[in-house]
């Protein structure tokens, strides 16, 4: 099957199993357009990770096939970024030094992008801190630092797995903020995994619910952007929070 222009990363009829544990990835069709953001949501085990690994080139599927604008993938291209539960940056470069690292490593870093990453930690609030070390810094300052540096290359795509699952409460909405503000300035499509229901809503154009390897139940997610935080205080997000809570509890 071949992608629609319109999709520019095309998942057909993915089918991934380890050798330990048998198949966890069932048949998993999924499309995301160019700055679009798709979430994969559901409980511990049920695929949602080895999906995105499988979407990344990290994995490759037994059955089916990944397309990223028109081209399988086999492996992860210049096109793409990475945000992880843990920041993993280097303790021995500074901050912007981490930012740059990607760019680093493929040759000397140029004026330009040095001004660009200097430019995403100011929109991060980090302007004052681009020469401290990691161990300075807070978790949620780190996360910032991590989130800049996958979109310091400017991926056509981010693939983000619980990027802010350890941050306290009121961190955590704040790097949502940001993180869709800096997306949206740079047209970045994102396939996000997250456990958590309110964040998926937040963030989402699509929030796909994985059960048992299978997307179970797709929901396009109709609010207006830019998602403002009051938001999350209005009837129709609670509705569809609650509508996702009925499609979970409904794999139980």
């Amino acid at each position: 099957m071949n992608a629609s222009p319109m999709h520019f990363l095309h998942l057909n009829a993915l089918h991934f199993a380890y050798p330990d544990r048998g198949e966890v990835v069932r048949d998993v069709c999924l499309q995301l357009a160019p700055g679009e953001i798709h979430c994969l949501i559901g409980r511990s085990g049920c695929g949602k990770t080895t999906v995105l690994k499988l979407a990344a080139g990290l994995l490759s599927p037994q059955q089916g096939q990944v397309q990223l604008k028109g081209q399988a993938v086999h492996q992860p291209t210049a096109d793409m970024g990475f945000v992880f539960q843990s920041p993993t940056l280097l303790d021995w470069l500074s901050v912007l030094d981490n930012v740059l690292l990607p760019l680093s490593l493929h040759g000397a870093v140029t004026p330009a992008q040095r001004a660009h990453a200097q430019q995403l930690l100011a929109q991060m609030g980090l302007a004052a801190l681009c020469h401290d070390k990691p161990h300075q810094l807070s978790g949620g300052q780190q996360s910032r630092v991590a989130l800049a540096r996958a979109l310091v290359t400017q991926p056509a795509v981010l693939f983000m797995d619980e990027p802010f699952a350890a941050l306290d409460a009121i961190t955590r909405e704040d790097l949502q903020r940001d993180f869709l503000a800096l997306c949206q300035a740079q047209g970045t499509a994102v396939l996000f995994v997250t456990h958590d229901m309110a964040e998926a809503v937040y963030l989402a154009d699509h929030v796909s619910l994985m059960h048992a390897g299978r997307i179970q139940a797709p929901l396009h997610i109709a609010l207006p952007r830019p998602r403002q935080s009051a938001m999350r205080y209005t009837p129709a997000f609670n509705a569809l929070c609650e509508q996702l809570r009925h499609a979970m509890d409904a794999t139980l």
